[in-house]
C-alpha cells in the first residue's frame, strides 16, 4: 500500500462507522463514464459539502489492492448492474493537493514536488519496470507502465483548486500547474493509460479567455449539476430520517441548514453542519471553521455598483439577479458584482436557484455568517443591523413612535426616489428595517397582490421566549385599520400552529407627507 497509490479502503471503512448517508449512486454515475469520451469528470461544491467523502469512497471501490465488497454490500451501489464489472478492478492514484499547498503554499516548484512524490510512489508499486536514472515527467511514467504491464488506473485529485486559490495569477507555480493538468489529461495517452479520471474541489475548471483549460472534463458544478444533483449535500428525506433515527426536531435542522437549490434537487443541506448539529445536540453555526471567512469579507468590501444594496436585500429574504457564466473560476481575479456573487455561491455563502437565475442566501446558519462578515466590512449596513435591533427592541416595549421613526429612516436609507412610494419597495424596506429580527425568530413576508398592504409574520424560534410579532402595511390608510386588518385574518395560517403572546404592529405610510405612524397591541391566542 502506497502513500499515494493503492491507498486501499479504510478512509471510507472509517465513514461508515460514522454518521453516513448512502451516497454511494455517485459510482453509478462515473461508471457509465469509464473507458468513454466522458472518462474524466470535474464535480465541485462547497467546503464541508462532502467532497473528499466522495473522493474515498470512489477510491475504496475502484481500488484492486483491497476487497471493498463487505462495504458496499448493504448499500445504493450494490444494486446496480455496473457494481460487480468494476469493483476493485484498477489501480487508484488519489492526490489530495491541499497535503502539497500545506507544506510548500510559496514554493515556485511545488508541481515538481508533486511529480517527485507521485514518481516515487509508482515505482514502489511497479519495481524493475522503469530504469533508476529515468527522468521524464510522471505521465511519461504512466504511459511507460501501461505499455509494460497493460494496467489502466482511475485517478482521483481531491482539493484539484487548491495551488489556483493559493497562487497569484501568471505565477511560475500556478502556470506549472495548469501546463501539468494539461499534460496529464489533454493529450492522447489519456485515453490509454485513465480507465477514469475524478477531480474536485470548490472551484470549476478555470477559464483562459473564454475557454476551460481542460474543455474535454465533464463538469458538474453548484450552478450545473447534471445528473449529480442529489449528491451533491444531504436531501431532504435523508435529513429527515437522521433526524428521526437522533430523536432531533428536523423543523429547527431545517431552517438551520436547508435552502439550497441543486440543479432539480429543491432541497439541499450542508451535510457537515447537519452531522455536526446532530451529533453536539443542537443547531448552531458550525462554518467558522471552514476558512473562508476572510475571503467572504474582502468580497463584499468591494465597491462594485448595487453590491450593498443587493447584500442587504439578500440579508432581508430577497433574491438578486446573477449571471454566472462570465466568471474566469478564479477567486483572485474577481472584476464585477455579478463575478462577486458567483463566487460566494461556490463558496456556499449564496445560493443559485437555477430556473430563475437569481441568487440568495439559503439559511440561518449562512444569513448569521454573512451578517458578520458584514459587519466587520464597516459598511453603513452594519449600522443598519444595529438600529434594526434597536428597532426590534422598541417594537417588543410597545415604542410605537421609536417604531415609525425608525421604519422612516430605513425607508429613507433603502430606497430609491423613483420607487420611493411604490407599494411593493415598502413592504421590502419594511423587511429590511426588521433584518434583526431573524436572530430571534422565523420571518415570513406574506404580499396580497392588488390590496395595498403587505404582511410580515415573526414567530420565535426554539427556546427564544419572545412574543410572535404580526406587522401589517396600509398605505394612506388610517393606522388603526392595520390592526383590524390583522384581527380580520385571525393571525395568518402561519401562526396556527403557535400558543402564546402576540404583538400586532400596525404601521400606515402617508404619501402625501412621506412618513410612517404606528400602532401596537399585546393579545394572547
Amino acid at each position: 500500500m502506497g502513500r499515494y497509490i493503492n491507498r486501499g479502503n479504510s478512509n471510507f471503512a472509517q465513514a461508515l462507522n460514522s454518521t453516513y448517508v448512502d451516497k454511494s449512486g455517485l459510482i453509478s454515475v462515473i461508471n457509465s463514464t469509464l473507458f468513454t469520451e466522458q472518462r474524466r469528470s470535474c464535480v465541485t461544491r462547497s467546503r464541508r459539502f462532502g467532497k473528499s467523502m466522495a473522493a474515498n469512497m470512489l477510491c475504496a471501490y475502484y481500488d484492486r489492492s483491497c476487497d471493498s465488497r463487505s462495504l458496499f454490500a448493504d448499500l445504493e451501489i450494490a444494486k446496480h448492474p455496473s457494481f460487480e464489472k468494476y469493483l476493485n478492478k484498477f489501480p487508484v492514484i488519489k492526490l489530495d493537493l491541499t497535503d502539497f499547498t500545506t507544506r510548500y503554499k510559496d514554493d515556485p516548484n511545488i508541481v515538481d514536488l508533486i511529480q517527485d512524490a507521485l514518481k516515487e510512489d509508482l515505482n514502489k508499486a511497479y519495481p524493475g519496470i522503469i530504469p533508476d536514472d529515468f527522468n521524464d515527467d510522471f505521465m511519461e511514467l504512466l504511459v511507460k507502465i501501461h505499455q509494460a504491464t497493460g494496467d489502466t488506473f482511475f485517478m482521483v485529485i481531491d482539493e484539484w483548486d487548491a495551488i489556483c486559490r493559493e497562487f497569484e495569477p501568471k505565477s511560475k507555480g500556478m502556470d506549472s500547474f495548469v501546463n501539468w493538468l494539461r499534460r496529464m489529461f489533454k493529450g492522447n495517452d489519456t485515453l490509454d493509460v485513465f480507465a477514469g479520471v475524478y477531480m474536485t474541489g470548490i472551484l470549476p475548471i478555470k477559464k483562459y479567455n473564454t475557454e476551460s483549460a481542460l474543455n474535454n472534463f465533464m463538469e458538474y458544478s453548484v450552478t450545473s449539476p447534471m445528473n449529480m444533483a442529489r449528491y451533491f449535500g444531504f436531501t431532504r428525506s435523508e435529513v429527515k430520517a437522521l433526524c428521526e433515527s437522533k430523536n432531533c426536531d428536523f423543523s429547527e435542522v431545517q431552517q438551520w441548514y436547508d435552502g439550497y437549490i441543486i440543479g432539480n434537487e429543491p432541497s439541499i443541506f450542508n451535510p457537515n453542519s447537519v452531522i455536526m448539529a446532530l451529533s453536539a445536540g443542537y443547531c448552531r453555526s458550525f462554518w467558522a471553521s471552514t476558512g473562508a471567512y476572510d475571503k467572504v469579507a474582502s468580497y463584499i468590501e468591494m465597491n462594485y455598483e448595487g453590491l450593498k444594496d443587493d447584500i442587504i436585500y439578500m440579508l432581508s429574504g430577497g433574491k438578486c439577479d446573477v449571471e454566472t457564466n462570465g466568471f474566469g473560476n478564479d477567486m483572485n481575479i474577481v472584476r464585477s458584482k455579478d463575478e462577486v456573487f458567483t463566487v460566494l455561491i461556490h463558496l456556499g455563502y449564496l445560493a443559485y436557484d437555477f430556473e430563475e437565475e437569481k441568487c440568495y442566501i439559503p439559511n440561518y446558519e449562512v444569513r448569521r455568517e454573512m451578517e458578520n462578515a458584514v459587519k466587520s466590512s464597516g459598511w453603513q449596513v452594519a449600522q443598519a443591523i444595529t438600529g434594526s435591533k434597536k428597532l426590534l427592541n422598541a417594537t417588543l416595549a410597545g415604542d410605537s413612535d421609536y417604531v415609525a421613526q425608525a421604519i422612516d429612516k430605513a425607508h429613507d436609507d433603502n430606497t430609491s426616489i423613483l420607487s420611493y412610494n411604490n407599494e411593493n419597495s415598502l413592504a421590502c424596506v419594511l423587511t429590511i428595517a426588521y433584518i434583526y429580527a431573524q436572530n430571534d425568530y422565523i420571518v415570513h413576508r406574506e404580499l396580497a397582490t392588488g390590496k395595498g398592504f403587505a404582511d410580515l409574520v415573526l414567530i420565535p424560534r426554539k427556546n427564544v421566549a419572545k412574543p410572535a410579532i404580526v406587522l401589517e402595511l396600509k398605505y394612506n390608510n388610517e393606522v388603526d385599520a392595520a390592526i383590524a386588518q390583522i384581527k380580520h385574518k385571525k393571525y395568518f395560517s402561519k401562526l396556527e400552529q403557535y400558543t402564546g403572546d402576540i404583538l400586532l404592529v400596525g404601521i400606515n405610510y402617508d404619501k402625501k407627507e412621506k412618513l410612517h405612524t404606528c400602532t401596537i397591541e399585546s393579545v394572547s391566542k
